[in-house]
């Protein structure tokens, strides 16, 4: 009966711990590649800048 106890204590708590600890949620704003750069989606030797 003690094992029994025990072995549900130590699986309560891996359950819990993998519960909290749980995946990251990024903020996409953050990331870099989220908008395209002012180059990037034109037409090729249109560019936007004159000389």
């Amino acid at each position: 009966m003690k094992k029994l106890i025990s072995l549900l204590i130590a699986v309560s708590l891996t359950g819990l711990t993998l519960l909290l600890t749980g995946c990251e949620d990024v903020d996409e704003s953050t990331i870099p590649w989220s908008r395209p750069k002012d180059w990037e989606g034109g037409v090729p030797g249109m560019g936007g800048t004159s000389r």
